[in-house]
């Protein structure tokens, strides 16, 4: 079984999407579409912006989510996912390639998702740290013993894990766990706390957008972060969908669930093609059989 699975923030880079533009007139009407939904000229950012500018919250969210759509367009009838999925952002891309959400619709709500992400980031001082070479349990166990908001936000692979909180939690946090044994326990330089209770008032804020908007029966399920289960019936999959910005994004379950489940074969769709694919490779280690 073939999986499509689209990458989230941080796998931006310089440039990106410029050459399917110029090469594509299929792509460059997509993204002028893009351009006039967002109501400003997102690709000039993409193709001329410097990497601090595709930093922005604001600019990366929908800068991954078009460049992973038009990658997914360009592949035409060969495009033909059996199961999808995408970690954090990349949900939103995933459900726009099974026609759970039109593009426009995908579009606007990963636009009104990074404009709420940046204000709560805004509001509190917070930040998130990757941890290498501890298992998740002895992770979350420190977590729970800090007395501030710290909490495990990105079940990337095993063997990493990458938490988020307030300031002084991380702190705290990076120092038990390096204590602890961790190979590796270092601050990410991110504006927020992401898939935290820290994110509370960017739920809020999302919560009427994604209510307000369609949600369409799949052509073929959905691993959603939340769950780390393939989903298909559209209520379910919004709620979970709502519930992802306060909730732990379940990586490496997903892609144990999807093996276990009989995926033999994952694409990349998006970003630098390399991130996602990282990340499975490790899982496979435990689960050895995938094609990639």
């Amino acid at each position: 079984m073939k999986a499509y699975v689209f990458p989230g923030q941080a796998s931006q880079f310089e440039g990106m999407g410029k050459d399917m533009y110029e090469t594509s007139s299929e792509a460059k009407a997509l993204m002028e579409q893009a351009n006039e939904i967002l109501g400003y000229r997102l690709t000039d950012v993409m193709f001329e912006g410097s990497a601090e500018d595709l930093k922005q919250t604001k600019i990366t969210q929908p800068a991954v989510f078009l460049h992973s759509i038009t990658k997914a367009k360009l592949a035409g009838e060969s495009f033909l996912p059996e199961v999808v999925a995408g970690h954090s952002l990349g949900e939103i891309s995933a459900l726009v390639a099974n026609k759970t959400l039109t593009f426009e619709a995908g579009l606007r709500l990963v636009q009104q998702r990074a404009l709420a992400m940046q204000k709560a980031c805004e509001a509190v001082e917070s930040t998130m740290a990757a941890v290498v070479g501890l298992d998740d349990e002895v992770i979350e166990k420190a977590c729970a013993e800090i007395e501030e908001i710290v909490v495990p936000a990105n079940y990337n692979c095993p063997g990493q894990l990458v938490i988020s909180g307030s300031m002084p939690g991380i702190e705290k946090a990076v120092e038990k766990l390096k204590e602890l044994g961790a190979r590796r326990a270092i601050v990410l330089a991110v504006g927020g706390a992401f898939h935290s209770p820290l994110m509370q008032p960017a739920k809020e804020q999302l919560q009427a957008a994604i209510e307000s908007t369609t949600f369409s029966a799949p052509i073929c399920p959905i691993y959603q972060n939340v769950s780390a289960a393939a989903e298909t019936d559209p209520e379910r999959i919004q709620q979970n969908l709502i519930d992802q910005l306060t909730s732990p994004v379940r990586w490496t379950q997903t892609m144990q669930n999807m093996m276990a489940d009989g995926v033999t074969e994952f694409i990349e769709v998006g970003g630098t093609g390399k991130v996602i694919r990282g990340f499975i490779k490790r899982v496979d280690r435990a689960f050895p059989t995938s094609t990639l």
